[in-house]
């Protein structure tokens, strides 16, 4: 493994990071070099002499394969294959594989092949030994077509078509969403860093199963689950997939309609490693992704997670403008979840009041839908079979109930036969 710091010395968290990639590929790393340079080498990346060194390293442990924590160009890729007698990957490749290992549904293969087939066009130069050969034959005179070309070409092809198969899985992806807004069901998408432990979140919030393991990009395909909320009722949770230093704009690009989840998301949770010593950087890094995504002015609410390995304490934090700011859990000892939920309730209707409503026994179905969406907070049954229901409900969904024959405020209702008769 090769770190490289240019213009500053190699971040020992940035090598951790590496390394834990490296493992999550399958790789058993057996050594580590590390280089300083104020740019970038144009022939190895590297300096010459850190290129013997890498080569120098890789015969002694007898290496198989050289990782780079960099971005190569395909001739500094090439020409550090050529000199070290082993295969080149740099950042980019490293991270395809592992999405490629990873992949489940057949949205999520298709994307990760379009970003390798992306990420490989660039590499077709001068990789073949057989170049020169060239298509010919009795109406075919002259240059013909070289084999780099008809790889371009066929890559070129494949590329398109699944581009096409993505647009139209795209569409399909869209006509769900438009189904569930036409529902009025809020949208939470979870985003963060790759394991600040989103899919352990989404389980302790939804009573799912999705996969989780502590190592990076444990899952990649999408979740949405419902789940009840009090005063709110029925919510969407969307489980991303992580994000990463320096996500490569190849999957962005391929992955932009599973991202879109958060992009069309009426709250975005943002899921952070409390205990993360570089956890500022690693928000900044996962808010630039959003911003590239179109998902930068989504309402988002920071949740701090793993508060059990840093001995804080569960809570939520609340703005001057009275909703929340911050909060502190643990998805994996359920501390401090019954206030997360209660936090996303206000944060995903920020206009939300309690009032009291009278509802008349006509209107009995109001109450039972009430109830269903647990908008219910108290109840008190009038003398005349009527009830006097305290709920947490939006403003706006207050005055639809308003509309309906039986319902009205407190304030407004009619006197109970009690106070008829008296």
């Amino acid at each position: 493994m090769v770190g490289v710091g240019i213009g500053h010395p190699v971040d020992p968290n940035d090598t951790a990071e590496f390394k834990a990639l490296a493992a999550s590929a399958g790789t058993v790393g057996v050594g580590l070099v590390l280089a300083s340079r104020a740019r970038p080498d144009p022939k190895y990346f590297v300096g010459s002499g850190k290129a013997e060194e890498i080569r120098a390293c890789a015969e002694t442990h007898d290496a198989e394969i050289v990782l780079v924590d960099q971005t190569l160009s395909p001739s500094q890729e090439r020409n550090l294959e050529k000199l070290t007698g082993r295969r080149v990957l740099d950042r980019n490749g490293l991270i395809l594989d592992i999405f490629a290992q990873r992949a489940r549904s057949f949205e999520g293969k298709l994307q990760v092949e379009l970003a390798q087939l992306s990420h490989l066009a660039t590499r077709l130069v001068r990789g073949w030994t057989h170049l020169e050969r060239q298509k010919g034959g009795i109406g075919l005179r002259g240059p013909g077509e070289t084999q780099l070309e008809t790889d371009r070409r066929l890559i070129a092809k494949r590329i398109r078509t699944l581009q096409a198969r993505l647009v139209k899985l795209g569409r399909q992806r869209d006509t769900g969403r438009h189904v569930r807004r036409e529902i009025p069901v809020p949208t939470v998408a979870l985003v963060g860093y790759t394991n600040a432990g989103k899919s352990t979140l989404f389980n302790a919030l939804t009573g799912s199963t999705t996969y989780v393991a502590d190592q990076l990009f444990a899952t990649l395909d999408p979740t949405v689950r419902r789940v009840k909320l009090a005063g709110v009722g029925e919510v969407v949770l969307a489980d991303t997939v992580g994000f990463v230093r320096a996500l490569p704009h190849e999957l962005i690009a391929a992955f932009r309609s599973t991202l879109q989840e958060a992009r069309d998301a009426d709250l975005l949770l943002h899921v952070i490693d409390a205990g993360d010593p570089h956890r500022d950087e690693r928000i900044e890094q996962v808010r630039e992704v959003l911003r590239d995504i179109g998902a930068g002015e989504v309402p988002e609410l920071p949740v701090f997670n793993k508060i059990d390995l840093v001995a804080e304490k569960p809570r939520v934090l609340y703005g001057a403008s009275g909703l929340p700011a911050q909060a502190w859990a643990s998805a994996a000892t359920g501390a401090g979840l019954d206030d997360l939920r209660d936090a996303i309730a206000r944060a995903v209707r920020p206009n939300q009041v309690r009032r009291t409503l009278h509802v008349e026994l006509l209107a009995a179905a109001v109450r039972s839908d009430l109830f269903q969406r647990n908008a219910v907070r108290a109840e008190r049954q009038c003398d005349d079979g009527s009830w006097d229901l305290e709920v947490e409900l939006d403003l706006t969904e207050i005055s639809k109930l308003l509309g309906i024959r039986g319902v009205n405020l407190v304030d407004n209702a009619p006197a109970s036969r009690a106070q008829r008769v008296a």
